[in-house]
Formats: structure tokens, sequence, C-alpha cells
């Protein structure tokens, strides 16, 4: 009975919603910059370079090696990681900042004190 009682905190727990909602928005996401990629970079390559598609491969024996491949999905991550970092990242940083900001100005003298004393212990 404790098993499945603890099973059934581990699901609720708000870390396992989180991750779960996270995957499935991140899943989303990549979709999203694989459309823009597909849609919007590939066509400008394929216009820089006189129309022609930008995409290849090379044998060795029976072996296929696509190159063209490989580069749209650097391409794709690196929309993907610059996204991620300017539209989530950098706001909840920001967020933070000003959470913080916030508490520390509703922190007594002496709590105050007491912040910036293991703050400059912390960066010893």
């Amino acid at each position: 009975m404790n098993i499945v009682r603890g099973f059934k905190e581990f699901i609720v727990r708000g870390n396992v919603i989180d991750l779960a909602v996270g995957i499935v928005m991140g899943a989303a996401f990549g979709a999203v910059v694989n459309s823009f990629v597909n849609s919007f970079i590939a066509p400008l390559v394929k216009l820089a370079t006189g129309g022609k598609a930008v995409s290849g491969t090379w044998r060795v024996k029976d072996a296929v090696f696509d190159w063209g491949g490989f580069i749209n999905a650097v391409i794709t991550f690196l929309l993907t990681a610059a996204a991620v970092y300017f539209f989530v990242v950098v706001p909840i940083n920001r967020l933070n900042r000003r959470r913080r900001a916030e508490e520390e100005a509703q922190l007594s003298d002496e709590a105050r004190l007491l912040t910036e004393i293991r703050d400059e212990l912390r960066t010893r």
C-alpha cells in the first residue's frame, strides 16, 4: 500500500508535471522551428545560391553521408537555442532579478545585513 501511495505522490508532485509539460512544449517548439527553417531559411539559402538546392551526400562504398541534413540540423539547433534563450531564459532571469529586488526591499535592516554577509561568504 505504501508503494502505491509513494507512486501517487511522485506523479502528482510538481516536478514531474513540469517536466512532462516541458517535454510536450519542447516538441511543439521544435516543430515550429523546423517549419521556420523549411519555410523561410531554406528558400533564402536557395535564393542565395542561385536557385540551386544546397544539400548533398557523398558515398564511400555502400555508406551514404548526408552532410546537407547535418547542416540543416545544426541550423535548426542554433535557431532553437537562440529562440529559447531570448524568449524564455532572458525574460525568466529578468523576472527573477525583479522578484529578488522586491524581496530584498521588504527585508528588515538586520535581514538585509545577514543576506549581504551570506552572499559575501559564498563568493569567498
